[in-house]
């Protein structure tokens, strides 16, 4: 089902409403397969439907720094607010609108903000030890599950392109890097059926990256194919969020 790129832009203007929490998202890397939709649908609960970028969907690794996490009425809490998550992800939509992300697992290296997003935000987090160091344009994301069961892992290592990616003037909703990029709605099932949050952000100032080394276990435990080679990648410096309650899809 094709989506009108006035539905793309939609979820990006932030809701007129009190967010319920704020976060800096730090050093992102979006590394992106090419995958048939024909193998992530059936990974994928109904009624949601999965969104592709000219035919193909796409399964995504983000590695990245979290910090100041902390709900509206607090300040943050150094140790328990900064903490490294990777996310492994794809992208769908709600009957041809309102495009979002759906996670397949979330690992995250603070044990209390994994609970509590597993509780709150009924997503499929995981507790892990991880770790980024980074040289320049040189940068590395590790990570090992503390689960006995899943100890699923990446070793990533990314050269970053020093240019900064300038998104046309006109027309960068219809471009695979938005696509990828700009998602700031996520679905999530619950005991009251379907959830759909949502973010609110600046767009990503984002660069050209290329893989020095990588690999990755995340997707086999998800049970989610892939190619060996990404398809694309693209890093960014980051933004600062704010988070919006979780409401009911219908």
């Amino acid at each position: 089902m094709k989506i009108d790129s006035s539905d793309r832009l939609q979820p990006t203007h932030r809701p007129d409403r009190q967010p319920v929490g704020h976060q800096r998202w730090r050093q992102l890397c979006f590394v992106h397969w090419r995958v048939p939709a024909e193998t992530l649908q059936p990974l994928i609960p109904a009624p949601l439907e999965i969104d592709t970028y000219e035919g193909d969907a796409w399964l995504g690794l983000v590695p990245f720094f979290m910090s100041h996490v902390r709900p509206w009425w607090s300040p943050s809490v150094p140790w328990i607010s900064n903490f490294c998550e990777t996310n492994l992800r794809t992208y769908v939509h709600h009957r041809g609108q309102q495009p979002g992300v759906w996670f397949f697992s979330l690992d995250a290296a603070r044990l209390l903000p994994v609970l509590v997003a597993r509780q709150v935000w009924k997503l499929n987090y995981y507790w892990a030890k991880m770790k980024i160091d980074r040289q320049q344009d040189l940068i590395r994301y590790t990570s090992r599950r503390f689960s006995q069961r899943n100890q699923a892992a990446v070793n990533l290592s990314v050269e970053i392109d020093p240019a900064p990616l300038t998104p046309p003037s006109s027309g960068y909703e219809t471009s695979l890097e938005f696509f990828l990029a700009e998602r700031y709605l996520l679905y999530t099932e619950s005991a009251r059926g379907m959830l759909r949050g949502q973010v609110h952000h600046h767009p990503y100032p984002l660069k050209r990256a290329r893989i020095e080394t990588m690999q990755e276990s995340l997707s086999a435990a998800a049970g989610c194919p892939r190619t060996a080679a990404p398809d694309h990648v693209l890093f960014s410096e980051g933004v600062d969020v704010e988070i919006f309650p979780l409401s009911r899809v219908d």
